[in-house]
């Protein structure tokens, strides 16, 4: 299936989004802030199938993430999540880098479905 970049700094959600994505063949990597993402991201040459990010976290934030990571690899599919409602809204200005923006929060069942679709989306 495909690779994907889970980014989240709540270490219970970044675990549990890992494994309810496992459930359908997906192998994840995390990471706990944008900053150790974006270095993940150099070092693996961008080879990610899917970046899924929160917005709200330290260090860099998802969109700042969403930002550089679209800058270094222009065909990286971004999926970002929230549970904040000024975020969402910060996050609509990015609709042409960004895929989809998860409201948190969600069902596991919801993320695998909503995953597969923006995946199948990129893929053509």
């Amino acid at each position: 299936m495909s690779r994907i970049l889970v980014v989240d700094d709540e270490e219970p959600l970044r675990t549990l989004v890992a494994r309810g994505l496992g459930l359908d063949g997906h192998s994840c990597l995390t990471a706990s802030d944008g900053a150790e993402a974006l270095d993940m991201l150099i070092a693996e040459g961008g080879r990610f199938d899917l970046l899924l990010t929160d917005i709200r976290m330290p260090l860099m934030d998802g969109i700042a993430l969403a930002l550089a990571a679209k800058q270094a690899f222009p065909d990286l599919t971004i999926m970002l999540m929230t549970g904040y409602a000024e975020q969402r809204e910060r996050a609509r200005s990015l609709e042409a880098i960004v895929s989809e923006v998860m409201t948190k929060p969600f069902t596991i069942a919801d993320l695998r479905e909503t995953v597969m679709k923006v995946i199948e989306r990129s893929i053509g």
